[in-house]
């Protein structure tokens, strides 16, 4: 006996990003921190290809999890920081002066 199928033969399965209009990147929104505008687009684990690490708590963001992306509205592509979506909320809680050990990239 074969499994039974749950869709129809010949029927293609919907495509998310023509529902969404999102793409392969999340939809951008618009916050303000520390008195500037900043670009905001969530990132989901298909988009998410190399390694990165966020300046909220300087931890390694691996490939394949979801996180955002955010830079100044008016800065250059060289000013855009990928952060932890729980370290993007704590922003404000958090200290300004990180304490990174010797061997840590200073991004």
């Amino acid at each position: 006996m074969s499994p039974r199928r749950n869709r129809q033969r010949g029927a293609k399965p919907a495509d998310r990003t023509e529902r969404t209009g999102a793409g392969r990147y999340g939809l951008e929104a618009a916050e303000e921190w520390r008195g500037e505008e900043w670009v905001v687009r969530q990132v989901g684990g298909t988009g998410a290809v190399k390694h990165y690490r966020c300046p909220g708590c300087d931890q390694e963001i691996p490939p394949g999890v979801p996180h955002v992306v955010t830079w100044p509205q008016h800065g250059d592509v060289d000013d855009r920081r990928h952060w932890h979506r729980a370290c993007w909320n704590a922003r404000d809680r958090r200290s300004a002066r990180l304490q990174r050990s010797r061997n840590a990239p200073r991004y």
